[in-house]
């Protein structure tokens, strides 16, 4: 989620009986709502560091602790020194602090979790991303909940306090109605894909229950014999606008195939020969691992991106000088036909570039760069 989001919960957080506990307890939660993003700092040493510190410690079990207790020492050295401005309203003690600065942590987490961009909420005991991809990763209808809560109904405690709890119940339920949408946005993979959709590459594995997702995937779905093509992997993932409408992500055995779904539309729900099948609309990017792209995945920025990146799609690509550039992209954040082959600018966090020369050592590699 995105920062002003959490600070808006940690504001409606404030009116329920959390924000009674004594001066200091506003404070103590918009801060621990947004400190485990401290992890921006690591940008200072360049974005491939950020990459593979983002979502990391801060967002795991020690961070959850450690930035809790930072927060309450932070927020009750504040109390400390403004104490002779200091109102009627007693303080909170100094444990009150830190179990309220825990709370807001741990609530920043469990908000990053369901989108889709992911979170290492075990690290750095377990570095492996989890995401529910039940939201994006600004959701406009969840902002307009918090806002109007703030908005209307400020006017006396006990109205601060009624708005809260309908903003609450507004969260869930918008939370709900996406988790709903998910399930049923997977559970059309055969209509939408139709008589294209092959076998899974490990026939013996079950289907995948589209709940709590995970990546890297350890070990590796068993792949066919050359030339053989099968499912990998699907993916439900959620847009920027309505709630009904998601993009499906299926890797396969050679490539990953799109579908932009929306859930109200009727031809999901037609017979088997209507004229306009969702089938028939693909977008495809071929995701072939050749030697190069192998050896590109072996340097630093191909282990780092390939750790965070939970679809890689690479191609390879050899001049006439001989050097081969090897470009992985994440495909979650592709935005329509043909983006994949375009250049990516040179800030991008979601594609890396490896540039290998023809004797095979490693001459560039990157974020991002053309």
């Amino acid at each position: 989620m995105d920062n002003l989001t959490h600070t808006l919960f940690a504001v409606t957080l404030a009116r329920t009986p959390l924000g009674r506990a004594g001066r200091g307890a506003t404070a103590a939660l918009v801060l621990a709502s947004n400190a485990p993003d401290i992890d921006i700092v690591a940008t200072a040493s360049g974005a491939l560091n950020y990459l593979k510190w983002h979502r990391g410690p801060t967002h795991g079990p020690v961070g959850i602790v450690g930035l809790g207790v930072v927060t309450a020492g932070l927020v009750w050295a504040g109390q400390r020194v403004n104490r002779r401005w200091s109102d009627e309203t007693p303080d909170a003690s100094f444990g009150m602090l830190v179990a309220i600065s825990i709370i807001g942590v741990l609530l920043h987490v469990l908000l990053d979790l369901p989108t889709s961009y992911g979170s290492r909420i075990l690290s750095p005991f377990d570095w492996h991303w989890f995401a529910f991809d039940w939201v994006p990763i600004v959701d406009v209808y969840l902002l307009i909940i918090l806002m109007a809560g703030l908005v209307f109904g400020h006017k006396s405690p006990e109205a601060r306090r009624r708005n809260a709890t309908i903003v609450l119940t507004l969260m869930a339920a918008n939370y709900g109605v996406r988790a709903a949408a998910h399930h049923q946005a997977l559970a059309l993979l055969p209509r939408v894909f139709g008589p294209t959709l092959p076998q899974r590459c490990d026939a013996g594995a079950p289907p995948p229950a589209g709940l709590l997702e995970s990546w890297p995937r350890s070990p590796a779905p068993a792949r066919p014999a050359s030339g053989t093509r099968c499912l990998v992997e699907v993916a439900a993932l959620p847009s920027f606008g309505s709630p009904f409408s998601w993009r499906i992500v299926a890797q396969f055995s050679n490539a990953y195939e799109l579908r932009d779904v929306d859930l109200l539309d009727a031809r999901f729900r037609g017979a088997e020969d209507d004229a306009d099948v969702p089938w028939r609309t693909t977008l495809r990017y071929p995701n072939v691992w050749t030697p190069s792209v192998a050896t590109a995945a072996a340097t630093r920025t191909g282990q780092v991106f390939l750790g965070f990146s939970r679809f890689p799609a690479a191609r390879s690509v050899v001049d006439a000088q001989g050097i081969t550039t090897v470009r992985v992209t994440d495909v979650r954040f592709v935005a329509g036909p043909g983006l994949i082959d375009q250049p990516v600018s040179r800030d991008t966090l979601f594609a890396a570039r490896v540039r290998i020369g023809a004797d095979g050592r490693v001459i560039e590699q990157s974020l991002g760069a053309r």
